[in-house]
């Protein structure tokens, strides 16, 4: 499907997801003994998959997906058929984690070094030969624009090497590797969008940093035309064009608080609504490239929903979900043909497992488990849980509690609260390794989908404007407190931990509620708004005015920066701290956590640092997962006696 919307914000963590386990015992209401739960070693929560990353080949004859080889997840290719896979790449450094099939004959894949996130892109034959890097340009990020699936030696990507602030569009021919300049962006262009054809017709670009403008063009000969105007909080952002290459099908809350998916026509300029869920935003569109339908949107309340728009689509995936009843099904792979699909399990206990479904005998075959090593029977579930803020506004989260706890029997546990990152994202149902893994340690983890989380509507998210450190930590320390009020958390042992924003989130509870939160882990977060704005990557650039809309601006805010910048407020914190930071994190640079750790110093204050060389923003690499972990657990233990 080709997609693209206008990033509000690049602010977004790629998060490595962290579970716990533990040996815990535990009181009800009745004081009977909570049964023990099984001590799972760290490294089986954390440690790359068996298998995984299941696609399929066009024509349907190969499976492809990624597997361990000296620590680093590899591309392997597996006839339909056979028993074993051959691997095509040879990843040493770091894991690959993108990927996908080009043509029958050819996978390419995107790597970056060190966690930079200046992805290059690679390309090899399904057979291993001929591997060759075709964008080997230094500090130069690639993006993908367009598979181009009907074009088979060809894709469309995005370069940001004239202007690093900015990406151009280029078409790459595969088998010489020669790059073609199809559009120059004139430095306001955020996105790209082809037509079923393969050409490029759209763009989106903001005007004065604030205002997003469609641009069309009927043909790649003609000149860019601007269609709309509409302020970035309230925007239609394209996914792809109507079946004949006339219109435009994509999301937009222009005019009403949740996003919709919408048909834009561009002669009139008029929008028509297809759905619009009353509750949430719907973001996800999905179609037949074959039958050239629409075949169901989706979004998420505290799972994710589906409205279908064809009723053959809707009877498959009903068969699926019959076929592997009590997990979430995904097809994650489609032949051209459409008549095979990769499905992909999995639930709030379990990584799931991989399938092949035969749409026309409605069969279904497993093909591997993810990590069979975790019992799912061990995991805790997550249960969703809602809360109001101080000011009446609603929240939604999660709580997982230790395995043998209900909510109506779990009192007086130790808890972390984890905020998520972001913060422009939100938390939602399934497995995440980090909290199965402090589950199994003993403690409660409650994730809460603060104000400014996405999917709630328009109203909600605005209201996290320039609210960084004030009313979102409120709603994240009002979640605290809750969990307090209720019982279920001990209020000796609750420990704030987070990641990118969350990190900060984490800085901040410990500022303003010194007595509240008897440990902190800071992963990646931001302490210094000042220094953040002046370091991010070059192409957030031209977003500057939206960041200074939503987070605040370094001369016209600056009081407000002083006042919710961790580094400046650290003689208020109480409680241990941790901080650990990847050395070329290209978002949060290690900047940040090294002004934190000095400013806690200066008092006296001892903190654990513990800084990755090889790492940018979030662990990637498993044995740097494994000392992250190991140290958090160490962390704990010492500060947290349960």
């Amino acid at each position: 499907m080709k997609k693209f919307s206008l990033i509000l914000i690049l602010i977004v963590l790629s998060i490595l997801f962290f579970a716990c386990e533990t040996k815990t015992e535990g009181d009800n209401t009745n004081g009977d003994s909570i049964k023990t739960a099984k001590m799972i070693p760290i490294e089986d929560f954390f440690k790359n998959p068996e298998k995984t990353g299941y696609k399929i080949s066009p024509n349907g004859e190969y499976y492809s997906y990624l597997a361990p080889h000296n620590k680093r997840l590899n591309v392997f290719i597996q006839k339909i058929g056979d028993k074993e896979g051959k691997r095509i790449t040879n990843a040493v450094n770091r894991d690959i984690v993108a990927y996908f099939w080009t043509n029958n004959d050819k996978i390419l894949y995107l790597q970056d070094t060190g966690g930079d996130e200046n992805h290059k892109l690679f390309g090899v034959n399904i057979d291993g030969s001929d591997s060759i890097c075709y964008t080997n340009f230094d500090k130069v990020k690639t993006t993908i624009i367009d598979r181009l699936r009907d074009i088979p030696n060809e894709i469309i990507i995005g370069l940001n090497k004239r202007n690093p602030e900015v990406f151009d569009a280029y078409r790459l021919y595969l088998y010489d590797g020669k790059l073609k300049m199809i559009a120059e962006n004139p430095g306001n262009i955020q996105g790209w969008l082809t037509d079923h054809d393969g050409k490029l017709r759209v763009a989106t670009a903001l005007v004065d940093g604030v205002n997003q403008q469609l641009l069309y063009r009927t043909s790649e000969k003609d000149k860019w035309e601007p269609i709309s105007v509409a302020n970035f909080k309230e925007s239609f952002s394209p996914y792809f064009f109507t079946f004949d290459n006339k219109n435009l099908i994509g999301v937009s809350n222009i005019g009403r608080d949740k996003k919709a998916i919408v048909e834009f026509d561009i002669t009139t300029k008029k929008e028509k609504i297809l759905y619009e869920n009353s509750e949430y935003d719907v973001t996800g569109i999905y179609y037949s490239r074959k039958r050239k339908v629409l075949t169901s949107a989706s979004y998420t309340s505290w799972k994710r929903e589906r409205h279908y728009f064809d009723e053959e689509s809707k009877k498959h995936q009903k068969n699926i979900e019959t076929k592997l009843p009590g997990y979430e099904s995904v097809i994650t792979g489609i032949t051209r043909e459409e008549d095979k699909y990769i499905v992909r399990t999995y639930s709030d206990r379990s990584l799931g497992a991989y399938y092949v479904y035969d749409k026309v005998s409605e069969k279904i075959e497993k093909i591997t488990d993810v990590s069979p090593w975790l019992d799912e029977n061990e995991m805790a579930k997550m249960e969703p849980f809602e809360y109001n803020a101080r000011d009446g506004l609603k929240i939604h989260g999660y709580l997982s509690l230790p395995k043998g706890y209900t909510i109506e029997t779990a009192k007086n546990l130790p808890v972390v609260i984890n905020p998520h990152g972001g913060p422009w994202v939100r938390d939602g149902w399934g497995f995440n390794p980090e909290i199965q893994f402090l589950a199994n340690r003993g403690y409660a983890v409650l994730q809460m989908n603060y104000r400014g989380s996405t999917g709630y509507g328009r109203e909600f998210w605005m209201k996290s404007f320039k609210q960084w450190g004030r009313k979102m930590q409120d709603d994240v320390t009002d979640g605290t407190k809750e969990l307090i009020k209720r019982g279920i958390a001990d209020p000796k042992k609750v420990v704030i931990y987070g990641g990118s924003y969350g990190g900060y989130a984490t800085l901040m509870g410990l500022i303003r509620e010194p007595d509240l939160y008897a440990a902190g882990i800071d992963y990646v977060g931001v302490s210094n708004l000042f220094t953040f704005m002046k370091t991010i990557p070059p192409y957030w650039k031209p977003m500057l005015e939206m960041m200074y809309e939503m987070v605040g601006n370094p001369e016209t805010d600056s009081a407000l920066f002083v006042q919710v910048s961790p580094v400046y407020n650290a003689d208020k914190i109480k409680a241990p701290l941790f901080v650990a930071q990847g050395r070329n994190d290209p978002r949060v640079n290690i900047d940040e956590a090294d002004q934190m750790v000095a400013a806690m110093k200066k008092r006296g204050v001892e903190v654990e640092y513990l800084i990755k060389d090889d790492e940018g923003h979030g662990f990637r690499n498993e044995e740097n997962r494994f000392d992250f972990y190991r140290a958090m657990e160490k962390f704990l233990n010492k500060n947290i006696k349960k």
